[in-house]
């Protein structure tokens, strides 16, 4: 569903016009400007009242504030579409949890875009003949590592190059990889997949060993030491991992898991451009392939459609 279909009236002309301009944010607060974010900046829109609020907290809901509400205590619920709307405001707490949303003052809509084929030109070194390497993609917050990951994810579900579609099971704890809806994943991530929507990590990947007898588990933002139990637990099993983890995690996840366990990191910065690399080392972190993609970069990446990999710059 567009996501223009779930706002008041009183916006619909205005997100419209900036739908095909890069739109990544809706940001909507009661008593203030709404604010159409983008990468290079931010415009203002119409003044949205407590009321506006409501009436998209309605169409948002499908007009079941409690069928969203064991979301809400997570701060954030999916949409049709994959769109994830973050909340702020009144909120009701007990035993240091969250019980209860009152009152919702603010909404952060993040509009769902799926970029494709922005992993192609590493699955050389990320496949072997029959599975992968154990692979871990490794950037700061905001540098597109759940995108890398999420296209890793398709690729390896539906098979390339004259190799098998492997059996790909996610455990998407934030629901950013997949954005299910009532358990559908809205995001393209491959036909062999299958996800554990909503889910700590630890539990999950234990759930999906036991369950879906996977090719590869695949996981976003490892870091607590629970996760690094279940990790060793896959490896040790033999299941093959496809992960990723904040820079700063980087380090000291390396150290606490099994001996040469990861094999292959992938690593993602971006210049002032906005231009990211794609940097993929080996487990004794020798460079492997380096290639970059985004405005003004390597346009190959863009333009291989039909094709496989680009080559390495």
């Amino acid at each position: 569903m567009d996501i223009i279909d779930y706002l008041p009236q009183k916006m619909k002309a205005e997100a419209e016009a900036y739908m095909p301009c890069g739109l990544e944010e809706i940001r909507v607060r009661a008593g203030k400007q709404v604010q159409y974010m983008f990468a290079g900046g931010c415009r203002a829109g119409v003044y949205i009242s407590h009321s506006d609020i409501e009436e998209m907290i309605n169409y948002l809901s499908g007009y079941s504030f409690h069928a969203i509400a064991p979301q809400l205590a997570a701060g954030y619920f999916t949409v049709e579409g994959g769109h994830r709307v973050g909340i702020a405001g009144q909120m009701g707490c007990d035993g240091g949890k969250v019980t209860a949303v009152s009152e919702i003052a603010s909404l952060n809509i993040r509009i769902a875009h799926q970029i494709r084929d922005v992993a192609m030109p590493l699955m050389p070194y990320i496949r072997d003949e029959n599975s992968i390497y154990n692979t871990l993609v490794i950037s700061r917050p905001g540098e597109g590592k759940t995108t890398f990951l999420r296209d890793c994810i398709r690729i390896l579900s539906d098979g390339c190059d004259g190799k098998k579609a492997l059996k790909v099971s996610v455990v998407d704890e934030r629901s950013e990889i997949a954005a299910c809806y009532l358990g559908v994943a809205q995001n393209d991530i491959g036909n062999s997949s299958d996800v554990l929507d909503n889910c700590p990590k630890s539990l999950g990947m234990r759930m999906l060993l036991r369950s879906m007898s996977p090719d590869v588990i695949a996981v976003d933002e490892l870091g607590g030491e629970s996760d690094i139990e279940a990790l060793n637990q896959l490896v040790s099993c033999g299941i093959r991992i496809l992960g990723s983890v904040h820079g700063t995690n980087a380090d000291d996840l390396r150290r606490k898991i099994l001996p040469h366990a990861i094999e292959r990191f992938v690593f993602i910065d971006h210049d002032e451009k906005g231009v990211r690399r794609y940097s993929i080392y080996d487990e004794a972190y020798r460079l492997l392939y380096s290639t970059v993609c985004g405005i003004g970069a390597d346009k190959r990446l863009q333009q291989k459609k039909k094709g496989r990999y680009s080559d390495a710059v």
